[in-house]
């Protein structure tokens, strides 16, 4: 059994709904997962695009959502969880808002076998060093948008 992200609102590869970009009110989009590791201490989100900021040339990865200390018991991102910072320096989930063509976000989720505590308001950079040695499964989901 592997750790498996799915979200009600889009399929793998397939379009993220406009409610949660910033052609709507950008609200995180709902993540569900199943079969974590029985040894799962709690579990850590990454949102980030590799295409920005044009997907024909891109220059780097924009990171939208740092999340961690989601309880174990957890089975989809709701209450309970520490926030890092985002590339728009702000905490919390902001929404794809690519400037040209249809991005890519990859929501990644991760297993840890330990609780990380308060970090401050770590990047994804941050969070990562953290979770070195700690990471006992990963799920990817990707949604792709393009600014309307």
């Amino acid at each position: 059994m592997t750790l498996t992200l799915t979200s009600p609102a889009f399929s793998d590869h397939a379009d993220i709904p406009a409610e949660h970009t910033c052609d709507g009110p950008g609200t995180p989009p709902p993540l569900e997962w199943r079969d974590a590791p029985a040894a799962t201490r709690s579990f850590a989100l990454i949102v980030d695009d590799p295409d920005a900021p044009d997907p024909k040339a891109p220059k780097r990865t924009f990171v939208h959502w740092v999340a961690y200390d989601i309880p174990a018991s957890a089975t989809r991102v709701d209450g309970g969880r520490r926030e890092g910072v985002n590339d728009t320096k702000h905490r919390g989930y902001s929404g794809p808002c690519p400037p040209v063509g249809k991005h890519r976000y990859f929501f990644k989720l991760y297993a840890l076998d330990t609780e990380l505590g308060d970090l401050g308001q770590p990047t994804k950079a941050d969070l990562e060093r953290a979770m070195t040695g700690h990471v006992l499964d990963k799920a990817e989901l990707v949604g792709t948008y393009a600014h309307h």
